[in-house]
């Protein structure tokens, strides 16, 4: 099959390679020349782990492309997938749709023969009945269809989650174009994963149901280890008894910062906006999406909670920015928050991240910038885990401890036994468990 892509951000990008890599023809195509030429280059704008190899191989067999032009990448496609950005409005919380829209006046003009156009976008119900009208004012109905095919990647294990899916959802009205999906997914579905055809709507809304049911669960455990903070319970096992209930399982369960990145906070408001606006307002995803908000600025009190003090111009250090690990992502990162709420209590922040220092420089300012993490921790007062590398998680302990001016770890990860951390002289305190150390006492 020939495919276009009109984006190559983090969808259209991954999307385009692993199409690619089932042996599809694919050409993405993206407005900002540097990007292109970047690409065309080898050079990968995004940090997602095993996308350059699969990049690289895939020019080289000549199934991936990059063009800056419509009329080059979409005539003769048999789909053409628009994955662009649809950030959240400010003023209203709903997606902004003004990049999809234009890509679909752009694909109106160029498409030959029938051509199938996706929404690969995380798009709102609706949606692809309004670029069916876009394009239908300079295209026959017969000329094309468009169906709804959303992407469920985890930045992270973005190209995992394609390969093998849990499942694939196209919504679409017609067999002819859920024919032309089911071919173009054929090398996956030969392999037994499950497509599932659903009409357009029903597709748009999958996606942003399940990134609202997750990121409930995500908010829900973090309430409960603030109970367990308060009680002497520990969360981790609350989460072990709770998660081995077949009914609510023990993925997403793992207490933290609050979540962030380019899907959950995005899909969240925009589910909420538009429920209230369907006058079927959803009460529990308003809910999550004020609790999290709230629990992000929050952490930054749990290191003056730990000292026992004010931390005006003590020296704190920050590991971790990214929202997650293993991808450079900044959007949404509970890292701004709370790197942001330190600095209004006058503290003196050094940060650190394996991959995300780059792109943190745009959205964090009057922080230190550390090369490494022990440049991060040496004379701080006090260390504050936000990302869960695996750097941090194997980390000469003793080494930093020797740095630090007071040996006061805050884990917003979770990523240590308590007794291990007090048995090596810390004073340290993590999420929804007991805080150990000569001042535990203190949070």
């Amino acid at each position: 099959m020939r495919i276009a892509m009109i984006g190559t951000g983090y969808v259209g990008l991954v999307s385009g390679a692993c199409f690619a890599e089932l042996g599809h023809d694919v050409i993405c195509v993206d407005i900002d020349p540097a990007k292109i030429d970047a690409l065309e280059n080898g050079e990968i704008p995004i940090y997602e782990p095993g996308l350059d190899e699969m990049v690289s191989r895939a020019i080289a067999d000549g199934r991936l492309s990059f063009t800056t032009e419509v009329s080059e990448g979409v005539p003769g496609a048999d789909a053409v997938f628009i994955a662009v950005g649809t950030p959240t409005r400010p003023e209203d919380g709903h997606a902004d749709l003004r990049y999809v829209y234009a890509a679909a006046e752009s694909v109106a003009t160029a498409i030959s023969g029938f051509t199938v156009v996706v929404d690969k976008s995380t798009v709102p119900v609706g949606t692809a009945s309004a670029v069916t009208e876009i394009i239908a004012r300079t295209r026959d109905s017969s000329e094309f269809e468009v169906v709804s095919n959303p992407e469920f990647l985890r930045e992270g294990a973005a190209i995992g989650d394609f390969m093998k899916p849990d499942r694939i959802v196209v919504g679409a009205r017609t067999d002819r174009a859920a024919d032309v999906m089911r071919e173009i997914y054929k090398p996956l579905t030969d392999q037994g994963y499950t497509l599932l055809v659903t009409d357009p709507e029903s597709a748009e809304l999958i996606k942003y149901a399940a990134n609202a049911f997750l990121a409930t669960k995500i908010g829900f455990i973090n309430e409960m280890a603030d109970i367990c903070e308060k009680t002497g319970a520990d969360i981790l096992q609350v989460a072990q008894g709770i998660g081995l209930d077949t009914r609510i399982g023990n993925k997403f369960l793992m207490p933290g910062p609050g979540f962030g990145g380019s899907c959950f906070p995005k899909d969240t408001r925009e589910l909420a906006a538009s429920a209230r606006e369907t006058g079927a307002p959803s009460r529990i995803v308003e809910a999550v999406v004020t609790s999290n908000d709230v629990r992000k600025r929050a952490m930054a009190e749990r290191v003056a909670d730990l000292l026992g003090e004010p931390i005006r111009d003590k020296r704190i250090a920050v590991l971790g920015l990214t929202f997650k690990a293993e991808t450079d992502d900044m959007r949404e990162s509970p890292a701004i928050d709370i790197v942001g709420e330190l600095n209004l209590q006058g503290a003196n922040v050094a940060v650190h991240d394996p991959k995300g220092m780059d792109i943190a420089k745009s959205v964090i300012d009057g922080v230190e910038w550390a090369e490494s993490a022990f440049d991060a921790v040496r004379d701080a007062d006090a260390v504050l885990i936000v990302t869960e590398w695996n750097e941090y998680r194997d980390l000469d302990w003793k080494r930093a401890k020797d740095l630090m001016n007071r040996p006061v770890v805050v884990d917003l990860r979770n990523l240590f036994d308590t007794k291990v951390m007090q048995e090596l002289g810390f004073i340290y305190a993590s999420v929804g468990r007991r805080a150990v150390g000569r001042e535990s006492e203190r949070v």
